[in-house]
């Protein structure tokens, strides 16, 4: 907990609930009559309403991306790093709009809601939502806030995939897209991943079906497993080796299945406190839209085909050592751009720490990525 805020830090949040009384179409034939966004805003909107960037967040992300909610909070929001005064994201030139996505376990509509039709949660009743739908409601979101074009969409990993998204739904509505560890399109490998984690949390005796919120329970074995297989992910083979190594949490072998070595422990720490923090059934969804995602294939697929109707300039960054999406990934949509004519710059990071690195304070990284907003300051003005 910190004893005095930094001074680059946008200090004291309050998160905002925004509710929408009007109906949201959703990709797999359902809608939903009504729903929620939980938001935090940073920074000033200027006159001309244009200055505003919007933060995708990642699988398990939420609108708290940066400052306090309270002097007794232990850690600030999840990319407090980038977002501030005099910080890539700079709150003193921007006004930064970070969100909870439709479907989520922090106060926006989702599986945990109150179901109108039931009376009980949604629980597995909930639909599921595809990227295309966050945009959708990202893009009623802007409506409210009276935002008609983002200065900047920025997101990284699955944020990144709903930044292109919003390039190709909205091409009007952004000036720039700023796509970080992200991919066009999952690898089956990546989908496989997905599934084993999905399964994890389905064969826990405590699912009930997707329904235990009504049996007062929580498949916390399934959720704390599935967290561990992405968390093995998210970690390059140098990350791991170098902060663990084979060291043991014992002196010796103890020849059993309990902890043996720190990785282990570290593992199952994460999975524990996953579990205490997220919801089973929001996991599902979320890990569906990433393996959905695919705006090509409405395009002869072609993604330069999809991106051709895009207006936005692009900047994209990739870490040498991310598997789950590596660099090669990153090319990819940097060659489509290129072959539709867009404007593109990118930067591509040797770095240690994985898929990860996205989250982590680079300095190559984050002088890339503040010379780029500083580009989009520049067109603020």
């Amino acid at each position: 907990m910190p004893e005095v805020i930094p001074a680059d830090s946008v200090g004291l949040v309050e998160p905002k609930a925004i509710r929408f009384d009007q109906s949201l179409p959703l990709n797999c034939g359902e809608q939903l009559d009504s729903f929620q966004l939980m938001i935090e805003t940073y920074g000033e909107l200027n006159p001309a309403r244009s200055n505003a960037v919007l933060i995708c967040h990642a699988l398990s992300g939420h609108h708290h991306a940066a400052g306090y909610h309270s002097m007794e909070d232990r850690k600030p929001g999840w990319w407090d790093n980038c977002i501030g005064p005099g910080k890539p994201i700079d709150t003193k030139r921007f006004f930064v709009v970070a969100l909870n996505n439709l479907g989520g376990c922090h106060g926006s509509t989702g599986p945990t809601s109150h179901n109108p039709r039931t009376g009980k949660a949604y629980g597995p009743d909930f639909p599921v939502v595809t990227v295309a739908d966050w945009v959708s409601s990202q893009a009623m979101l802007a409506d409210y806030l009276g935002i008609e074009q983002w200065a900047a969409v920025v997101g990284g990993s699955l944020g990144g995939m709903q930044t292109l998204q919003w390039s190709i739904a909205y091409p009007e509505r952004l000036r720039h897209a700023i796509i970080i560890a992200s991919a066009a399109r999952l690898s089956a490998q990546n989908i496989a991943f997905n599934e084993v984690a999905r399964q994890a949390i389905m064969s826990d005796d405590q699912f009930f079906g997707g329904r235990y919120l009504e049996e007062n329970s929580i498949p916390r074995k399934g959720l704390g497993l599935a967290r561990m297989v992405g968390h093995i992910t998210y970690l390059s083979d140098d990350a791991m080796g170098s902060k663990f190594g084979r060291e043991l949490k014992n002196e010796g072998f103890s020849y059993d299945y309990n902890v043996e070595f720190q990785i282990e422990s570290y593992l199952r720490y994460q999975g524990e406190s996953f579990s205490g923090s997220f919801d089973a059934n929001t996991y599902l969804l979320m890990t569906r839209a990433l393996d959905y995602f695919d705006p090509a294939s409405e395009y002869e697929n072609s993604l330069s085909n999809a991106l051709s109707r895009s207006t936005a300039k692009f900047f994209l960054a990739s870490f040498s050592t991310d598997w789950r999406f590596s660099p090669e990934r990153s090319r990819e949509i940097v060659d489509a751009l290129m072959d539709a004519g867009k404007d593109v710059t990118y930067l591509e990071v040797d770095a240690p720490q994985g898929h990860d690195a996205f989250l982590i304070d680079i300095p190559r990284y984050m002088r890339g990525l503040a010379a780029y907003m500083n580009r989009v300051a520049q067109e603020c003005l």
